[in-house]
């Protein structure tokens, strides 16, 4: 199997598909736009700005008018300074899951062959992966702590990405990969301990209320 290739900055891409796409070229941290929705989308919007001022932000959109739109707003919002873009050219055609060619006829990123598309991203230039020093946040903390796994996880998850100000619908790969580059460990778990001081302390507030 080829080797994949290393991107230290967040690679952000419009659709899952293309998300998907990129996982089996690339070894490195993929979040995506959802289209337009990342003009209304304020958490992905916060996370964005966080993570592109610690390692960058590389843009790969498609190459239609909605493809730059997305890299303008993008650019604007994370800081151009931190902001790498990589372009795959304009080829005519439509991908095989789709009824018909979208509106100016164009492949979109999870069409394009992959010599086009890792040309792109290394003629954006490539900045190398900084590992966090310490000890490094795994999916067994994630269960450990409650927030993969478990019956209730999904609701414990939610709430407490919304305690950090991050968006609640990350995957647990990504989660892990977001986590392990604005925290160490060690922050983290004083993190989770404020967290659930303030959470057992809001349910004992309603407790309390309740039974006035």
């Amino acid at each position: 199997m080829k080797e994949k290739l290393k991107i230290g900055q967040v690679l952000l891409v419009e659709g899952r598909y293309d998300a998907s796409r990129l996982a089996g070229l690339v070894d490195g941290l993929i979040l995506t736009t959802d289209g337009f929705a990342i003009f209304k989308d304020k958490e992905k919007q916060a996370l964005l700005r966080t993570l592109g001022r610690q390692r960058g932000v590389l843009i790969l959109t498609d190459s239609d008018a909605a493809g730059f739109r997305i890299r303008r707003f993008v650019s604007d919002l994370v800081g151009r300074q931190y902001v790498s873009q990589a372009y795959v050219p304009a080829i005519p055609g439509k991908e095989s899951r789709k009824a018909a060619p979208g509106k100016e006829g164009l492949l979109g990123v999870e069409g394009v062959p992959d010599q086009e598309i890792l040309r792109a991203l290394e003629n954006a230039g490539l900045q190398g992966e900084e590992k966090a020093s310490g000890r490094p946040i795994t999916y067994t903390d994630l269960y450990e702590w409650g927030l993969s796994g478990t019956a209730d996880c999904a609701d414990r998850r939610r709430e407490f990405l919304g305690f950090l100000g991050l968006p609640p619908r990350l995957s647990k790969k990504a989660l892990c990969q977001v986590l392990n580059t604005i925290y160490t460990y060690e922050e983290l778990s004083q993190a989770l301990a404020r967290w659930q001081k303030n959470r057992e302390a809001n349910t004992n507030f309603s407790s309390a209320e309740g039974q006035k």
